[in-house]
This record gives C-alpha cells, sequence and structure tokens, in this order.
C-alpha cells in the first residue's frame, strides 16, 4: 500500500480509509447519544459542545435533500391524556407515543400505515413521493453548494428511511402488512420498489448536477437480533435488481462509493448487497452477533465497515471497554473500517465512561 507522507485532508482520510489505503491517522467519528443520554451527560459534567469538538475527532458532512413525502404531513394531534398521545407524523403514520418518554430514543405504536392497497400507493405516490428536487433541498442549499465546491470534509447523501427497498416501504404499509404483501400483493411491492429506485435516481442526478459527493448511502433497518426481517432469497427475487439500478446510476455519474445503514443481524444479507454494488456498511449491532472481525475474515477487501464497538462494553467501562476497543483495534489496522459505536449511546453510558472510551479510544489508535 502507498505510503502517505504530508497529512491529508479530512475528506482524503475518510476515503482512503473505505479504501484499504494508508492514513496518517485513524478516520475515527465519536457518535452521540439519545437525548436521555444528553440529559445525563450534563448532570455529570457535559457542557453541551459537539463530541466532535470534545475529543477533536473527524466528521462527514451531509447534503440534507430528504427523499419522503412531499410535502410532509401535518403534525394533527388525534387523541391526548395524561399518559399518552395519537397523532399523525409527518409521514402520515398514525402513532400513539406515551409522554413519560422521548420520542426520539423509544418506540412509539404504530397504529395505521397510509398504503393498503395498490391505489391507495398510487394516491400516495402522486401527491407526495415525486422528484420535486426543489422542495427537498435544503433552504440555504445554494450557499452549500458554493462551500461544498472547495471542502476538505467528505459529503455523504443518506436517503434515511426513504433510500431503500424494505425501509421506505415497511414505513408505508408497516412491517406485518409488507411482509405479508410479498406473498398476497407482490404486484404492489414491485411498483413500491420500482417508484423508489426512479425517484432515488432522479433526485440524486439533480442533486449530482452540482455537488460532487463521496458517499450515496441507502437506507434498511430490514434485520432483528437473530437475523433479517424478510428471507434473504426472496428480498434478493425483489430488490437486487433495483439496488443493481440504483448503484449503476449512481456509479454512473462519479460516486465512486455506496453505503447502507441496516441495523440487527445482517449476516445473510450482505451477500446480496454486494452483489448490487455497495460496498460500505453500517453500524453492525454487537448485540445482534455481528463481529466485525469475523465479518472482515469472510469478506476481505471486498466490504469496507463503520461502527461494530459494542454500546454495552463502553456502558460497562474499565476492563470490559479496553477489552473491547482491544479487540476491534487489529480490524482498523488492517484498513477498511472506522471504528465507532455500533449505535448513538443509550442512557446507561454515563458522561465518565462515554469520556473514558474516548480518550481510550484515540491513544490507542494514536491519536491521543
Amino acid at each position: 500500500m502507498e505510503q502517505e507522507k504530508n497529512k491529508l485532508s479530512l475528506r482524503e482520510r475518510f476515503v482512503r480509509a473505505i479504501e484499504f489505503k494508508t492514513v496518517d491517522v485513524p478516520f475515527v467519528r465519536a457518535v452521540g447519544g439519545w437525548a436521555e443520554t444528553g440529559e445525563r451527560w450534563r448532570k455529570e459534567g457535559w457542557d453541551g459542545r459537539s463530541l466532535t469538538d470534545i475529543f477533536h475527532t473527524d466528521w462527514v458532512a451531509g447534503t440534507g435533500v430528504y427523499y419522503g413525502p412531499v410535502p410532509r404531513f401535518e403534525y394533527r394531534l388525534v387523541e391526548e391524556d395524561e399518559t399518552h398521545r395519537i397523532y399523525i407524523n409527518h409521514e402520515g403514520i398514525l402513532m400513539k407515543e406515551f409522554k413519560q418518554f422521548h420520542g426520539n430514543s423509544s418506540m412509539p405504536q404504530f397504529l395505521k400505515f397510509p398504503v393498503e392497497t395498490e391505489a391507495e400507493f398510487d394516491a400516495f405516490s402522486a401527491e407526495r413521493l415525486a422528484a420535486n428536487f426543489e422542495k427537498r433541498r435544503p433552504e440555504n442549499w445554494s450557499e452549500l453548494v458554493k462551500g461544498w465546491k472547495t471542502r476538505d470534509y467528505p459529503l455523504m447523501c443518506f436517503a434515511d428511511r426513504w433510500g431503500g427497498f424494505f425501509g421506505p416501504l415497511r414505513n408505508l404499509m408497516g412491517l406485518q402488512n409488507l411482509c405479508m404483501a410479498f406473498y398476497d400483493q407482490p404486484s404492489l411491492v414491485e411498483k413500491m420498489m420500482e417508484q423508489r429506485a426512479d425517484v432515488m435516481i432522479e433526485i440524486t442526478n439533480r442533486m449530482l448536477d452540482e455537488v460532487e459527493l463521496d458517499v450515496f448511502a441507502f437506507w434498511e433497518d430490514m434485520a432483528y437480533n437473530t437475523g433479517p426481517l424478510i428471507g434473504p432469497d426472496l428480498f434478493r427475487k425483489f430488490a437486487l435488481k433495483h439496488y443493481k439500478r440504483v448503484c449503476e446510476a449512481v456509479r454512473k455519474r462519479g460516486v465512486k462509493h455506496i453505503g447502507l445503514d441496516s441495523d440487527g443481524d445482517i449476516t445473510l444479507l450482505i451477500p446480496i448487497w454486494l452483489e448490487a454494488g455497495i460496498d460500505v456498511l453500517w453500524p453492525f449491532e454487537a448485540a445482534a452477533g455481528m463481529d466485525v472481525a469475523e465479518v472482515r475474515k469472510q469478506y476481505g477487501k471486498d466490504l469496507a465497515m463503520i461502527g461494530g464497538i459494542d454500546k454495552r462494553a463502553v456502558a460497562t467501562g474499565g476492563k470490559a471497554m479496553r477489552a473491547e476497543v482491544d479487540r476491534i483495534t487489529p480490524v482498523v489496522e488492517s484498513g477498511g473500517y472506522i471504528p465507532e459505536l455500533d449505535h448513538a449511546a443509550p442512557p446507561d453510558i454515563s458522561w465518565g465512561n462515554m469520556r473514558e472510551f474516548m480518550e481510550y479510544l484515540l491513544a490507542r489508535l494514536g491519536r491521543g
């Protein structure tokens, strides 16, 4: 591998890291926490600054382009009492939320989804899922584009919650209805995937007319702690051709790397995503059995990884935390791996343990 003598820019370090090339120092991001975590940390001495500023770590910018329903649904409160509220969220989903919990860090109850039939999808798609790039970009888009032209940091377009072929369909139908639809309404599933692919390509092409991306990323969250939410053979049958179409279109426009975010045990899905052209995955949830060291043994340099540090070990702190950092260090040294928590920090991680973890990780990787 080529040795780099001069200090790299943030962008160069990120790209080289996921391309298995040597870097001056490992690329490391500091993952933040849930709302409750932030409340706990403030009580324990956190001053509210970003973890990037506190620990002098790296970062990746996002484009802020939205791939979901436009116009967004207006929040509408349907029912409320002392313990809960029922409302329609910005995606058109009827939800029940318990007041004692934070909406962003605990699971609400999903009561009704906007699509059950093909006719309902056709109407929803026509009204809210067209490309309409001007309505999807941030308000300060021109200013952002100007700054990105001379940037020295990495830029990712993450099509969060609406860029994929399972997660977005689940947003439309709900998990149980979607899983049944693969058998009972296959033409509807095919139509939804086709629409998502068409619009992802159109939105992203429009963005790439003005912006040079380092990574385009899908979002799925389609696995739980023992495996995928749908069988890999069935998912391959429906989704692979659509992934390929998006990946090929994006790469034709000069985007070299394509990522995907899915929690849970994704072991059986990795071959599908690699075949489609995806080359970066995250977050490798340790509680679901995802071990970045084992994944590296299986896939070598075909797959770059982000995440993988067990947040439970960080919550425990001390020897358990240090052993976890020591475990992933050889994977960092082998290249193609950006080490960070395997999800946002939950509130059982104290501020003291978070500091201890970040300081040890950075020192262990030669950045202390």
